[in-house]
């Protein structure tokens, strides 16, 4: 606990009244990334967020929706130990944050156990995270998000790509180590840029063949190698619809877990109201088209996906409001006269 506390006034934690709230908790996060000893300690005290294959578990909240309900690590051992599981199993979470009176996060996945089996004993659900986002309010999600993203990265990033030995993570789970010749590998994001093209008096919304029935949102695309945001907003507006973009500025930013854990980088962009003929790239994309400023305020008005009716097409909606995509369609549209 000395060491522990060293570290602590080392890095500016203790002995000092003159740091922020976020600069305290961020150095106290450092703290545990480099220390396993406190890392392990701090697990003992904090709350543990469950997934079973990546799914996050759910709780129905009394106000009506669904929270993700974190575990205390005394509860939870007592919880493997009915379930026949050595307790050790704890020592595989991972850290993903801190509260503001430094109470630790962690994520822990349960996929090694029966789904149905943890179910009953946390009285919960574990639900497809797509799912779960159209569930959980903005609140849990930055967190799940991260969780889902670290979790994954561990489970398909077991091995060195340089001498093919398995890598050992440490405590926090902030990198993993090849022992064989020492590479150290980060988790890592893929910058995606996600743009909503204007041309004045409408917007352009897309689909892909995989979105649910119905939807649109914005145009997205990987950043290429050696590329800047604004190369790749040009390429891609480009490359799908046939549109050359004029001008563009940032606007925000969202980390996806979707596919692999991406930061989406978000961008308006117009063009000229004389050039607005799509030439849709059918293997981008199932369809694009441009919508009036009505138009797309009624389908941001439709919070869920639409229910299917036989002999009727199904509504145009656009992604919920925890996506980077609604805030872009919600931001043009809101500059538009009424």
């Amino acid at each position: 606990m000395q060491r522990f506390n060293r570290v602590l006034r080392r890095t500016g934690i203790l002995g000092s009244r003159f740091y922020s709230s976020y600069v305290s908790r961020m150095r106290y996060l450092f703290t545990l990334k480099e220390e396993d000893e406190a890392c392990r300690k701090a697990m003992d005290s904090g709350s543990i967020y469950l997934f079973h294959k990546l799914a996050p578990l759910l709780q129905k909240a009394e106000y009506g929706g669904y929270t993700t309900p974190a575990m205390q690590a005394s509860d939870l051992k007592g919880i493997l130990g009915k379930l026949g599981q050595n307790k050790d199993l704890l020592q595989e979470s991972i850290l993903i944050g801190c509260s503001e009176s430094h109470v630790t996060q962690f994520a822990l996945d349960l996929g090694v156990l029966e789904k149905e089996s943890v179910e009953s004993q946390v009285t919960g659900k574990f639900v497809e995270l797509r799912k779960a986002f159209f569930l959980l309010n903005g609140h849990d999600l930055p967190l799940i998000s991260q969780s889902h993203a670290l979790l994954r990265w561990h489970q398909t990033h077991r091995y060195c790509s340089e001498s093919g030995q398995l890598t050992q993570r440490n405590q926090a789970g902030s990198k993993r180590v090849c022992h064989t010749n020492g590479a150290i590998y980060y988790p890592q994001m893929a910058p995606v840029v996600i743009t909503l093209v204007s041309d004045g008096s409408r917007c352009l919304l897309a689909r892909q063949a995989s979105f649910a029935k119905g939807m649109y949102s914005a145009l997205a695309g990987f950043c290429d190698v050696g590329e800047t945001v604004e190369e790749t907003v040009q390429r891609e507006v480009a490359e799908e619809v046939g549109l050359e973009v004029e001008s563009l500025w940032y606007t925000g930013s969202q980390h996806w877990p979707f596919p692999n854990s991406s930061l989406m980088v978000a961008c308006h962009a117009t063009v000229n109201p004389g050039q607005t003929q799509i030439s849709v790239n059918s293997v981008e994309l199932e369809d694009a088209r441009w919508f009036s400023a009505g138009e797309v305020r009624e389908a941001l008005e439709r919070k869920r996906p639409p229910r299917e009716r036989a002999g009727r097409a199904t509504p145009v909606w656009v992604p919920p409001r925890t996506a980077i995509a609604n805030q872009l369609i919600r931001e043009w549209a809101n500059q538009q006269p009424k």
